[in-house]
């Protein structure tokens, strides 16, 4: 067996209903039973869905305060007022400012625009901002992306003579600013039908209403700022998107097309993922690390010379981003780590160090929050104002923005969404904040809200896997937040080809079939960052996996493939060790895995010694094995205190080092795993066990009973059992493996008993022929298991070991 990593929640989408979908609209099954499986049942919606354009968008005078916007900007333009466009530093507002530098050109105004420094002014509108903006006469400020809670400065702004218009999508707050016109579809009372626009989609919407038209000229800066702040691409931001991709597919904006060319992509190829996996960070990193001015220059400059300087620049500067997430990302873990070992992992999590860069502690949060799955808050400190900076990501069921709402009075500033969020607080306040957050995680969330959760839209059957039914999967486009990529689960695969890839092996990649069909196709599936599941998949298991379907392109020739989210294995797992020749060496090996696999949660891997004794190399008190032998019935008695501590029937990684003598064993001791899910088997790869195939003859029993019959109490030749056997080696010319056997079974038979430090006759024990005893009869059968166990194939070894009837019936029938 395998784990999946996360809870798998399966659509099952109404069958009728696909068809009627199918046959309405002559769509692909795949396609219609997609469309159900998200909801879309109705004939009309569907069309709408698949097939609607600007019909879909809302009139922008539906935002409550876009009319006072309007006549102020128009009264501005008619009397030559100088505007001032009031951005913020990430992709959103970047593209928001960008937008609205467009479109002011567009309207011949007199503007500039001003992004504050992330690290120097922190976010949203500030009082020495305003200062410069009247100074520099300007009189009308139009904010983008940001302003719903700035109450203080927006006051300012007043008290100077300034009108402000606000145009943002944050949460708002209870206290809203006195700004000319405010303008967010979040606002209590707005009417606007669509709520979940970006900062640039109400930036794109007062275009929309100042125009008089749909401003299809500014469609692909809306486009990178909805997906890269993460928004819905539901309705009308799933429009803008879509529009958005076609014009930037022949763009003539040579910021753009050198950010593309810089990103590797091609122009006629982007999508929406090539936004949020490759424009948006590259944006983003220059109001991360310097200032977003030079992102903001790069998408409203007409120079091709100058836009590939300014591509080139953010491309490096993304590159030294990544450098340093690197490095925050490992510190942080470490700390997480430290404080697992004390007390475990903690509801929530927050950290804060003098020394992180708080133009990435967001990108570190959300890898903290991959790592880990708790609520997570990074915070930078100002060595001099012992302020904290903080960046919050959360999980789904855990509200982050309520979160912070109940901690308002520990912080200076807050704000954000329900998965995201900002603040800032004095440091002495990160221990209270740290203990607010954990019992409200306690509160809020459930036991399995610990687990992460995958949605897939349904299970899919291995014929559906062709280059024409996922092209036309591109037709619920374009994917992100809210309107995913298709998630599909493929069960009982077969495994033709496993391997990992990249610089580090880091990358999974199998060769797949379905099912047990030698004649099918076999389909690439592609894990990133997977490649360490590897070592525990065996090549004989059938797999389930829940991936995307997509096309690999290469040398021209286009192949379908799969993009692993997760997988699983629902069945025991054997994985063939037979022939090593040093099985002690691979089993330390495993125990190692096993520990950095689960981490403080490991149990031991059960070692089963059907005969001879455990290896040196395994008799450290601290080897994390545990160590157990067979009776001649297949009853497993503990050899160490790592196997008295946990039971054979809860082990679920059984090793096999000898073969056992008989099957009666081998059925018994399976019998009682009843939590197994990976099997070792490496039997049959040692001098032990080749030895332990040998039936000693009837002389060589008499030999060891006259020898032993010699011997008189209290005058024994030796020191201990071992010294014991060596003697009766030394005396018959016995191989030690056959002196041991020739003993035990004498000791069965009741003919000897154990006197230290060796044996003595049972004095007028019964005559009993070899025969009786279970020990000897089980190595005369020996040949048989050997033949069955060693000779077999990997497949006929797994159905040995693993079938039910052999792990019961046959262990019930011996005991009866």
């Amino acid at each position: 067996m395998l784990q999946a990593k996360a809870r798998w929640n399966i659509g099952q989408p109404d069958e009728q209903a696909a068809n009627r979908l199918a046959e309405a609209l002559s769509l692909p099954p795949l396609l219609a039973r997609l469309l159900v499986a998200r909801g879309i049942t109705d004939i009309e919606h569907a069309a709408s869905f698949l097939h609607g354009g600007t019909d879909q968008t809302h009139d922008p005078f539906l935002l409550d305060g876009m009319d006072r916007a309007v006549e102020r900007i128009r009264r501005a333009l008619e009397h030559g007022e100088r505007i001032r466009v009031y951005g913020d530093y990430d992709a959103d507002g970047v593209s928001s400012t960008t937008l609205m530098v467009h479109l002011l050109r567009m309207l011949g105004a007199s503007f500039d625009y001003y992004i504050p420094h992330r690290v120097h002014e922190g976010y949203g509108l500030n009082c020495p901002a305003l200062d410069a903006a009247r100074e520099r006469n300007v009189s009308l400020i139009i904010t983008v992306d940001t302003g719903i809670s700035a109450v203080d400065e927006i006051a300012y702004a007043n008290s100077l003579g300034l009108d402000v218009i606000v145009t943002d999508h944050h949460e708002p707050p209870e206290s809203l600013p006195g700004a000319y016109a405010l303008i967010n579809p979040k606002k209590p009372g707005c009417p606007y039908p669509y709520k979940h626009l970006a900062g640039v989609g109400v930036a794109l919407k007062l275009a929309q209403a100042l125009l008089g038209r749909w401003p299809d000229e500014l469609l692909e800066f809306a486009a990178i700022g909805t997906v890269a702040d993460l928004m819905l691409l539901t309705g009308e931001n799933r429009l803008i998107v879509k529009q958005g991709l076609e014009r930037m597919r022949s763009t003539s904006n040579e910021g753009i097309k050198a950010l593309l060319e810089v990103s590797g992509i091609a122009v006629k190829e982007v999508n929406a993922s090539h936004i949020g996996f490759s424009l948006a960070p590259r944006i983003n990193a220059s109001g991360r690390l310097l200032s977003a001015d030079s992102a903001v220059r790069l998408l409203t400059t007409d120079s091709g010379q100058e836009a590939e300087q300014l591509a080139s620049e953010l491309d490096l500067l993304n590159k030294e981003r990544q450098r340093i997430v690197e490095e925050m990302t490992k510190q942080a873990t470490a700390m997480v780590e430290a404080r697992m070992e004390d007390g475990g992992l903690p509801e929530a999590i927050v950290l804060a160090h003098e020394e992180w860069n708080v133009g990435v502690i967001g990108i570190v949060a959300s890898k903290l929050v991959d790592r880990f799955y708790r609520p997570t808050v990074i915070l930078g400190i100002d060595k001099e104002t012992n302020m904290a900076k903080g960046s919050a990501r959360s999980i789904n069921g855990f509200d982050m923005y309520k979160a912070l709402c109940h901690c308002q009075d520990l912080m200076d500033h807050y704000g954000g969404h329900q998965m995201a969020a900002g603040m800032s607080l004095h440091r002495d306040r990160l221990a209270e904040l740290q203990e607010r957050m954990c019992r409200l995680a306690a509160e809020w969330l459930g036991p399995e809200d610990w687990i992460p959760m995958i949605q897939a839209d349904m299970r899919c059957d291995w014929g559906d896997v062709g280059l024409e039914s996922i092209r036309q999967l591109e037709l619920l486009g374009p994917f992100g937040s809210g309107n995913p990529s298709p998630k599909f689960v493929f069960s009982g695969l077969s495994l033709k080809e496993l391997r990992t890839m990249g610089k580090e092996q880091q990358h999974l990649k199998l060769s797949l079939k379905g099912g047990a069909d030698e004649a099918a196709a076999a389909v690439d599936a592609v894990g990133f960052n997977k490649g360490a599941l590897a070592e525990w998949i065996s090549p004989h298991a059938a797999l389930d996996v829940l991936g995307e379907l997509s096309l690999n392109e290469w040398n021209g020739v286009r192949r379908p493939q799969i993009m692993m989210q997760d997988l699983k294995i629902s069945e025991i797992q054997l994985f063939d060790w037979r022939g090593t020749p040093r099985p002690d060496r691979k089993l330390l090996e495993l125990a190692g895995r096993l520990a950095d696999h689960a981490g403080a949660s490991a149990e031991p891997a059960a070692v089963m010694f059907f005969s001879g004794d455990e290896p040196k190399a395994l008799a450290n008190p601290a080897m994390p094995v545990g160590l157990w032998r067979s009776d001649p019935l297949g009853m497993p008695q503990p050899l160490n205190a790592w196997a008295r501590e946990h039971a054979w029937e809860k082990a679920r990684t059984v090793f096999m080092y000898y073969l056992p003598d008989s099957f009666t064993q081998l059925d018994g001791v399976m019998a009682q795993a009843a939590g197994v899910e990976r099997i070792y088997a490496a039997f049959g790869g040692t001098e032990v066990d080749k030895m332990a195939g040998r039936l000693p003859d009837r002389d060589q029993f008499k030999s060891v009973y006259g020898l032993i019959a010699a011997l008189r109490q209290g005058a024994m030749p030796f020191e201990g059992p071992e010294g014991f056997l060596g003697w009766v080696v030394r005396r018959t010319g016995l191989d030690p493996v056959s002196a041991a056997f020739i003993v035990r079974v004498f000791e069965e038979l009741g003919f000897i008993r154990r006197h230290d430090p060796g044996y003595v006759l049972v004095p007028d024990a019964p005559k009993k022929d070899l025969a009786v005893s279970a020990l000897y009869q089980a190595r005369k059968g020996r040949p048989g298991v050997e033949q069955e166990l060693l000779y077999s194939t990997a497949k006929e070894l797994a159905k040995r070991l693993i079938e039910p009837k052999h792990r019961n019936l046959s262990f019930l029938e011996e005991i009866l």
